[in-house]
Parts: C-alpha cells; structure tokens; sequence
C-alpha cells in the first residue's frame, strides 16, 4: 500500500500540502546578531531569480558549505557555520526545484564540481513532488533534535554490515522519511519512527526492537529491504518500502550523491524542515524561523 512519507509533508513538497506543526526541539536555531554577519547568509536571502546568478550563488554556497563540512565534527551539534550555509544551500536547491526552467538552466551552468550534487539533489526534490497526496488526512507534525549525524552514520553502517544494504540507501531512506528522524509524527497512513514504519510491518520486520529508536529502526529498514531483494534488486526492494516509482528514483538519487561524496550526506543532515500550509511554505527549525 502506498504511503506519503512524514518528511514529504515537510522537507520538500512542491505544491499543495497542509499541516499543523508542534515543536518539541531545536536544531542550531541561533539568531543572526550571534553570527558573523560577513562570512554567512542571512538566513532569509533573498534567492536569485535567473539562471546565470542562480548558479553563481549556488556554486559560492556549495563550496562554504563543504568547506564549513570540513571543519565540523559530526560527533557534536551542527555549528551555526554549517547551519547558515546549508539554509542557504536548500533554499536555492528547493527555490531551482519547483522552478523548472530557472532550475534546468542553472543546472546547465553549474561547474562539474557542483553540478552532479545539484542535479540529484533537484531530480530527487522533484520526483518526491511528484507522489500523489490528499491533503485532506495530514496529521500534526512533531519536530524534534535529530540524532547526532556520526551516531546516524555508524547506525547505517552497522546495518550494512548485517544485512548488505549499502549505508547511503538507508541514509537516503532516512532523510526523505522523516528529516533523519527529525519528524516523530506518524504519516498519514500511521507510520511511524524515524524509518517510518507501519506496526505491522514493524512487527514482521523490526526484530523485537523500538519503532522510535533510530538504531533499531535503521536495522528494521534493511531487514525489510534484504527480504525485498536488496542489494540485489533494490529497486525492487525500494518499491516494496512504498509503492510508488517516484519514491524508489527520488531515494536511488540521494544515495548516489551520497556514496559519491559523504558531505552530501552531512549537507543533507544540516538542512532544515518546512512545512507547507494554506498561506504557502513555512521554515519551522532552525535559525530565524516564523
């Protein structure tokens, strides 16, 4: 059965999604004036709107943030240098993703040593747009502080370890299900847990473990991907998780960006939930959130 999954309705939605937000943790949420104001956006930039300073500004933010990446131990919280640069990061990649045209024609302008993780990361944006939803049955939304990135990533490769599945797909599966467990509300559906899972799906897949818990929760999700036919089919496997091709291409791309380049996987860690409501999209983490 097909199922929206929980970050859908808050991290990348295009159009059309409604829902009600209560917040129970932070992320690096501290205001300007405690940052300096030459080496970082401000939060709410203004965002280009033509190709050619699209992909000059998303170029110059892409190597601050990889070089901020560099500098940041995933062991502790994200330092407001990362923070700062991948808002800035996602803005632009979400602001080129439901603008088609501004979107394709920066893509084309981009150097190569940008280009490949912006091209997935739009491509990927786009075909998690792209899942029907009915905005009618969505459920409040929790946010709370995610695990610790290196925690996450040990996790994804204790996973692999057991069952073959490569750590990039579960951190691929863990950032469009819920924010890398930033979003604790059950999906429309009732999944739940980080993984987003439904319980009975827990049940058969979950290896008497807690469904909220991002360790057992990561194992449950390869287990379940391993009894599809992953690694492999994963494609196969991927549709079994959630019966939509759209889902299976979105996830193969995020996990290809981040098996080529591991600070793809910390960028996406660092970006921030939005949430999509009648008045239009709504920032409900990090710094100078409304």
């Amino acid at each position: 059965m097909r199922r929206l999954p929980a970050a859908l309705l808050v991290v990348v939605a295009a159009v059309g999604v409604t829902a009600a937000v209560a917040q129970t943790g932070r992320e690096d949420a501290r205001p300007a004036a405690a940052r300096p104001a030459a080496e970082l956006p401000a939060a709410n930039a203004v965002l280009p709107r033509a190709p050619k300073q699209m992909a000059a500004t998303l170029t110059a933010t892409t190597r601050r943030l990889r070089a901020a990446i560099g500098r940041w131990d995933p062991a502790r919280a994200v330092p407001a240098s990362v923070t700062y640069h991948a808002l800035h990061h996602q803005r632009l990649l979400r602001f080129m993703a439901a603008r088609r045209a501004l979107g394709d024609g920066a893509l084309r302008r981009l150097p190569r040593s940008v280009r490949g993780e912006a091209r997935d990361t739009v491509i990927g944006l786009r075909r998690l747009a792209a899942i029907p939803r009915d905005p009618r049955h969505l459920p409040a939304t929790r946010i709370t502080t995610a695990a610790r990135a290196a925690a996450l990533r040990r996790d994804y490769a204790a996973a692999q370890r057991r069952f073959g599945i490569h750590w990039s797909v579960l951190a691929a599966i863990n950032f469009v299900e819920s924010a890398f467990g930033r979003i604790r509300s059950a999906s429309e559906s009732g999944a739940k847990g980080p993984m987003q899972f439904l319980p009975s799906t827990w049940r058969q897949y979950g290896m008497g473990g807690d469904i909220g818990d991002p360790h057992d929760a990561i194992l449950g999700a390869a287990n379940l991907l391993h009894s599809a036919g992953a690694p492999r089919d994963l494609d196969r496997a991927l549709f079994a998780y959630n019966h939509s091709t759209d889902y299976v291409r979105a996830v193969r791309r995020f996990a290809a960006r981040m098996r080529s380049d591991e600070r793809a996987y910390l960028a996406y860690y660092a970006w921030q939930v939005f949430v999509r409501t009648p008045s239009g999209s709504h920032r409900v983490t990090g710094p100078g959130h409304t």
